[in-house]
């Protein structure tokens, strides 16, 4: 705790006293202050590696705060105004930059990430506050809805995100996006429609009462902070209420309560049990991230590329590598290891809700020739060849290119390579698309004769976008189900999902090439 008492948050807390001496404001104003001075920079400080950058934006934006508490001109409070505009500006491109180096995977990461990113939107309704921009609300709302994206969008998120570093369930993980997309829904509903605002806040109800029963059944490693956490969670339980009476009288005109009260009670309780505490409780012992590094080597090949290697025969070497294959039936191997002598035959299902999307998308894949997928359900044949890939250019183990077409149209061009994590070999594919290339890492097993091969796995397996030095999991994942249906005659069954819904299916039938080399299409 001392440590945290630095030369980045001590400052902070002088100058909120001096703000509070020295103010020509009203008093109310300095629960936004103590967020914006000693909430937000003690908070921040727990989540960069505070570098000689990181202080000089934060002393200056401390500055400024300060400043306009004393009565500067307006071309002053507009400059001051917005250079703490920049400073949030300044956090949430760390978020977004925190995001996209892990992507969609950890909601506690991601509740952080967001967190970070809403402050700017705070920073925004302040600077309309300070400058006097006419934003179709009173300036006294202007500065409610900013003080809003200091707590419930800033604060919050990430009290969750680090909550969730200690708790991991199935509940966690449904109150989170509820949790996250609430502040932006009451926001919403108070600018266009009331009813949505009631809506938004029972949602966020239902998820926040949830949220506080796992705080309570969850065990903190120190007493101290698991006082103060729970006190900052259960406040919550307490001043939503009040979010809940005035947005009915908003919507219906019943159960008012003024904009007095909320500030008294609401307001005042959020910054000094929500806020005060919940940074107390989290700086005194700060839980450290579960997110794994992933280390597991990605394809350097982006956009297209021309592969003249030599010819190889199946996707893999020895599939014993990968999956135990005593009971695999002979021809799931053989196809693996001897690919090129099987015949293709897919057919493609879009979901219908999917469709108007694969649509545009095929605009863009007859371009690139990658995952050049038809709409059409009918089945058709897909021919290609597998080449070795050089090393040195694609900087994975024994790459080999697998390029599918349909007729003359592209539809895959898939390098595909290994890799061992935990004593566990991974298929690692890379698919690549101009400036990046999409990662599947595949999970191989075996079950009842059958091949399985799922993009849900631990700890690599997953769907990721490369892009620069970035890799973002995708809220995509694949499974592959391969099984024998009659001597040397293979079925195979690829479904994919995006954030858990079916979107796309598709059924191959791989049969051994006969002697004049064509495949009859039923």
């Amino acid at each position: 705790m001392k440590r945290r008492i630095n030369f980045m948050t001590l400052p902070g807390i002088f100058l909120f006293i001096a703000s509070s001496l020295f103010s020509v404001n009203e008093p109310f104003y300095l629960m936004l202050t103590a967020a914006q001075l000693v909430f937000v920079p003690m908070i921040l400080q727990l989540l960069v590696e505070v570098k000689t950058k990181h202080i000089v934006a934060t002393w200056t934006a401390m500055a400024s705060i300060f400043l306009l508490h004393i009565g500067l001109p307006m071309n002053a409070q507009i400059l001051f105004g917005f250079i703490y505009l920049m400073f949030t500006l300044f956090v949430a491109l760390y978020g977004v930059k925190r995001f996209f180096m892990r992507g969609f995977t950890n909601w506690a990461e991601i509740s952080i990430d967001i967190g970070m990113m809403f402050l700017f939107v705070g920073g925004l309704w302040f600077f309309a506050y300070v400058a006097q921009i006419n934003t179709g609300f009173s300036p006294l709302l202007t500065w409610l809805t900013a003080i809003h994206f200091h707590y419930s969008a800033f604060l919050l998120p990430v009290f969750v995100g680090f909550f969730g570093r200690l708790h991991e369930s199935k509940w966690y993980k449904v109150c989170v996006p509820i949790l996250l997309a609430g502040p932006l829904l009451v926001a919403l509903g108070i600018t266009f429609w009331p009813l949505l605002e009631v809506i938004s806040v029972v949602l966020y109800i239902f998820a926040l009462y949830t949220l506080i029963y796992l705080v309570f059944q969850t065990h903190f490693p120190s007493k101290i902070q698991a006082f103060c956490v729970r006190l900052s969670f259960f406040t919550l339980a307490i001043t939503i209420l009040f979010s809940l009476m005035y947005a009915s009288n908003s919507a219906f005109g019943k159960w008012g309560i003024s904009i007095d009260l909320m500030l008294l009670f609401h307001g005042l309780a959020n910054c000094i049990f929500f806020g005060m505490f919940g940074v107390l409780g989290w700086v005194w012992l700060p839980p450290k991230t579960k997110q794994p590094v992933w280390e597991f080597p990605v394809s350097k090949i982006r956009g297209s590329f021309k592969s003249e290697g030599e010819k190889k025969s199946g996707l893999v070497k020895d599939l014993s590598e990968y999956v135990n294959t005593q009971r695999l039936p002979s021809s799931i191997i053989d196809f693996y290891e001897h690919t090129e002598n099987y015949h293709l035959v897919a057919a493609v299902r879009w979901a219908s809700w999917f469709k108007p999307f694969a649509l545009f998308y095929k605009l863009i894949s007859n371009k690139i020739q990658q995952i050049n997928l038809p709409v059409s359900s009918k089945p058709v044949e897909m021919t290609g060849s597998i080449e070795a890939v050089d090393e040195s250019l694609d900087g994975r183990p024994n790459p080999r290119v697998w390029k599918r077409n349909i007729g003359t149209n592209g539809v895959f061009k898939a390098i595909y390579s290994y890799h061992q994590t935990n004593n566990r070999t991974f298929m690692n594919i890379a698919l690549p698309l101009p400036f990046s290339a999409m990662i599947g890492i595949l999970q191989l097993d075996e079950k009842d004769g059958t091949l399985i091969l799922s993009s849900k796995g631990e700890p690599d397996a997953g769907v990721y976008l490369a892009v620069g030095r970035f890799l973002f999991k995708l809220p995509l994942s694949e499974y592959f189900v391969i099984k024998e249906s009659t001597n040397n005659t293979l079925t195979a069954t690829h479904k994919m999902t995006i954030f858990g819904l079916p979107f796309l299916t598709i059924s191959y039938e791989m049969s051994l090439k006969n002697v004049s080399g064509k495949t009859n299409i039923s």
